[in-house]
């Protein structure tokens, strides 16, 4: 029955009714209970701040962050930014944001490759592959994170040192004092290309739905991949040649007991993403695993059905709607590698949780300490989760 011929009288909402000040009218119940727990909640937490300013007060304990602005005395052995001793203990702080950052996000990526390799071959049809697949994951969901970061960690400071430090390839040095890897001298050039090599993926993703909307209204299909290739890497090849096209490597070299030149990715560091990988790659993989097998088996036969190979019917067919089941709980993974991150104190990395433990030791302001800590956390926690949300909320099946 179309619109025009329904009766306007049916299009009407019902009248609401009355809200009656009695116990027996449920909404009433539902503002009064609410009202109850919120003022519950308000008085526990005015109390919990009440008593805790008293005996700070009482035992004349300083409060505030003031602190911050402090100088840090804090040697960091790695930072993303400059650093020095003598900065305050905020710059120090943020240095610790930083490395706690570049360990989850550089985890996050290869965790999600390897777990999603292990995965797939779960299901493989070669037994061997599947059976070490197998093996892989029973292992590291067993044994405790920590002990798997204290092993890794062991084997690290167990390489030899710089003089016998192992080269297998030129320029590339592992020894205990982590590894050596040649890198090219950062100029504002390569910072100008950077940045228009990220302006250059987001115009072409706005570019690829432009063009979608259009071939949705006229049926005229339109590439994007010559644009993409025009502005992902185009872009920043000439912005890097208009600005001097500097291109200097800067080789690591034995000079006395230790290597100078090139990037470093320290033992600790290297310890804590290695254990943070393989661990978390084993829960990833138990979810491809799962979501993989939530797609029909009819799927599989019809696309065979079709001509397609095994690894592009996983790929084009499978996949995409494996991911609908995948994310949510991968976004579980997610946020455990990078709250497990935190036993990085356990190895030496000088990630946020490390500083701060140092801070609040130095100045014994453990309330604020732990306050940062925990803003982070919860902060780096909310950002992941909204973008996962929205990730799966565009990948869902729409319902009509």
């Amino acid at each position: 029955m179309s619109d025009a011929t329904v009766d306007p009288r049916f299009r009407r909402k019902p009248p609401r009714r009355p809200l009656r000040l009695s116990w027996s009218d449920e909404r009433v119940r539902g503002i009064v209970w609410q009202v109850l727990v919120v003022a519950l909640i308000g008085s526990v937490i005015w109390w919990l701040w009440s008593n805790t300013v008293h005996n700070l007060e009482v035992r004349r304990i300083a409060t505030g962050f003031g602190f911050l602005q402090r100088e840090a005395g804090l040697p960091i052995a790695e930072s993303l930014i400059p650093y020095d001793p003598t900065d305050t203990y905020l710059r120090a702080l943020a240095v610790g944001v930083l490395n706690t950052l570049k360990v989850a996000v550089v985890g996050i990526v290869l965790a999600t490759i390897l777990g999603t390799i292990i995965g797939v071959a779960r299901l493989s049809k070669n037994f061997l592959v599947s059976r070490i697949a197998a093996f892989y994951v029973e292992v590291i969901r067993d044994l405790p994170l920590l002990l798997q970061l204290l092993f890794w960690y062991t084997i690290m400071q167990g390489l030899p040192g710089p003089r016998q430090a192992l080269n297998p390839v030129e320029g590339v040095f592992l020894s205990n004092r982590g590894l050596k890897l040649p890198w090219i001298i950062w100029e504002s050039a390569h910072t100008a290309a950077l940045l228009a090599f990220v302006a250059g993926i987001v115009l072409t993703w706005l570019y690829a739905r432009a063009a979608r909307a259009k071939q949705y209204a006229d049926g005229q299909p339109r590439r994007v991949w010559p644009a993409a290739i025009a502005l992902i890497i185009g872009l920043p090849i000439l912005t890097w040649q208009v600005m001097g096209a500097p291109w200097e490597v800067d080789w690591p070299a034995l000079r006395g007991f230790n290597f100078r030149g090139g990037t470093n990715m320290s033992p600790e560091f290297a310890a804590l993403l290695i254990g943070l990988v393989t661990y978390t790659a084993g829960f990833i993989a138990e979810v491809v695993r799962a979501g993989i097998l939530s797609v029909s088996h009819g799927q599989w036969e019809a696309a065979q059905a079709l001509g397609l190979r095994h690894g592009s019917v996983l790929r084009l067919i499978v996949m995409p709607q494996a991911l609908r089941v995948i994310i949510p709980p991968m976004t579980s993974n997610y946020l455990n590698l990078t709250k497990n991150s935190s036993l990085a104190v356990a190895i030496g990395y000088q990630d946020i949780v490390s500083i701060a433990n140092t801070t609040l030791n130095q100045t014994g302001q453990a309330i604020e300490g732990i306050a940062i800590i925990m803003l982070v956390y919860l902060t780096i926690s909310l950002s992941i989760s909204l973008f996962m949300n929205w990730y799966n909320a565009r990948i869902a099946l729409v319902e009509r």
